[in-house]
């Protein structure tokens, strides 16, 4: 059963193309290719939610969740698809789109291949990636009501695959083991293989959950999805005037409260830690949690004068968020 399909990315194209129109030609080129890198995504997880939903539409055995975004503890996850069955197996599934297919070396590098400049060029390990992907997902089902077996809550088993599109070439080493990278097309009879090794198991059986139990852990997990909202005109410095940013940023200001009494009257101060708010009304303290442009990208407070600014040196892009009151 699909708990959730994936979110549309109709609005970011259209604002991607706005942008586009007016932007000086180098950041044109820069936005084009987010457009391609979008659109590719966009269809290599569409490809991939057409064959899972084919075969997992309609069991209720099955648990399934397209495009799940999950902040956690300090961390982000953008799982493109979740799968949970009834023995509390989940599998995270990433999505890779390669027109002219990958190789993988001996050492577990990936690699693509350029048909514009005809050579192979380094892609960061997909297989790395959902790792992290599972670690941040570890953290979100503690957050959630587990069924219990003998008063103890009862734990998921995870499992990493990377999906290619059926017709990409993948050029495997003789060493490293990709058994986890496979065809979309083969996904289903991949499961069902799993399902029956495991399903022997007397402990698997144990395991075993209703399908409204299922369907619950899918609903709970759905629940802590945060949509991305990119802020595309600042990742390609195309930000508005100084007056503008300078309102748009007192108006930002106004939106944090004190954590300890909600009062708005905060100031940033730096400490042991690093950049905090303070409280003028009740003296605590609230810690500063910026939101990110794009999943994976750190950003880092700049204090000029009484201005603060959250920048973010991958994207190179500069924003004004909060200006502390005169004294």
């Amino acid at each position: 059963m699909i708990i959730k399909h994936a979110d549309s990315k109709d609005q970011q194209l259209e604002l991607l193309e706005s942008l586009k129109g007016s932007a000086p030609l180098d950041i044109k080129k820069r936005i084009e290719q987010e457009v391609r890198i979008l659109k590719a995504g966009i269809k290599g997880e569409k490809d991939s939610a057409y064959l899972i939903d084919f075969h997992f539409n309609e069991t209720k055995n099955w648990t399934v969740i397209h495009d799940l975004r999950l902040e956690i503890n300090g961390r982000v996850a953008q799982i493109d698809h979740c799968l949970i069955n009834r023995m509390l197996q989940c599998y995270v599934l990433e999505t890779k789109h390669f027109q002219s297919g990958i190789k993988i070396t001996d050492e577990g590098e990936f690699l693509r291949w350029n048909d514009f400049h005809k050579r192979f060029e380094g892609i960061p390990s997909p297989l790395a990636q959902n790792e992290r992907h599972i670690a941040v997902l570890k953290d979100a089902f503690s957050q959630i009501n587990m069924p219990k077996r003998m008063g103890i809550s009862m734990k998921p088993s995870f499992h990493s695959l990377v999906l290619v599109a059926p017709t990409a070439r993948i050029d495997r080493p003789n060493k490293f083991d990709t058994s986890q990278v496979i065809k979309a097309d083969v996904l289903y009879d991949r499961l069902m293989k799993d399902d029956l090794g495991i399903a022997g198991s007397l402990g698997a059986v144990a395991k075993i959950v209703s399908q409204e139990t299922i369907l619950d852990i899918g609903q709970q997990l759905v629940a802590l999805h945060t949509p991305l909202n990119p802020n595309w005109k600042a990742k390609f410095g195309l930000a508005e005037s100084e007056s503008v940013r300078e309102a748009a940023a007192e108006s930002t200001a106004s939106q944090f409260q004190c954590r300890h009494c909600q009062s708005q009257k905060l100031s940033i101060q730096y400490g042991k830690f690093g950049y905090y708010f303070k409280c003028s009304s009740c003296d605590g303290n609230t810690p500063i949690k910026l939101v990110e442009c794009v999943p994976g990208h750190k950003q880092k407070i700049r204090k000029d004068g009484s201005r603060f600014y959250r920048e973010c040196a991958e994207c190179g892009f500069s924003e004004n968020f909060f200006v502390n009151a005169e004294c």
